[in-house]
């Protein structure tokens, strides 16, 4: 497993050298998508071979996305490919590295179809949630030059719906205190902003 350790140092070195992306799908977010798979992934029994080198690469083609226009799960797999062919990667897993990122996606419909899958969906919906869902969908919204009522319909769209799309049992339960707090800020900033009638 000695080998595999070190190739999975060498693809966390390359994706912190070339993601170089700020913002709500930055680094951080990739790096905390990490640590929920290592979390998810061990209590599920996931194989880690794969799982983690899906959680480095699920959001690398974020830029090709906003430049091209190509969902960036599918041009991200396209890149993870290549990526683990050159350094030799286990090509077993490579197949279910590929999946797993072309189905993370929450807006896709795409049914992740691994156990794999389903945690890597499972800790990129997590990190939509709670405070830190909470943080990221303001800077999402600044990102699209928004405003704080923008930042509440994502919040009702999006956050407040993704507890009940949790696949993995470990996940459903992480799940739970993060909704409560969403539930908790979303009334009380609604209460914060509500104005009276006559300055509407």
């Amino acid at each position: 497993m000695t080998g595999m350790d070190d190739q999975i140092r060498t693809i966390r070195n390359h994706i912190k050298a070339v993601f170089d992306q700020p913002g709500s799908h930055g680094l951080d977010h990739v790096l905390r998508v990490v640590y929920l798979c290592e979390v998810i992934g061990k209590e599920e029994g996931a194989d880690m071979a794969v799982l983690l080198p899906a959680a480095f690469f699920h959001d690398i083609a974020r830029p090709v996305e906003e430049e091209q226009g190509i969902p960036h799960e599918e041009a991200g797999a396209q890149m993870a490919e290549a990526y683990l062919r050159s350094i030799r990667y286990d090509e077993e897993r490579i197949p279910g590295i590929v999946h797993a990122i072309r189905t993370h996606r929450y807006s896709t419909g795409k049914e992740p179809e691994t156990l794999e899958a389903r945690v890597l969906s499972d800790a990129d919906k997590l990190d939509a949630m709670g405070a830190v869902g909470i943080a990221r969908t303001f800077i999402r919204a600044g990102e699209h030059q928004g405003e704080i009522q923008d930042a509440i319909d994502h919040m009702h769209k999006k956050l407040l719906n993704l507890h009940s799309l949790m696949h993995t049992k470990t996940a459903k339960c992480l799940a739970e205190d993060r909704h409560r707090f969403l539930i908790a800020f979303a009334k009380t900033l609604a209460d914060e902003i509500t104005l009276p009638g006559d300055l509407r």
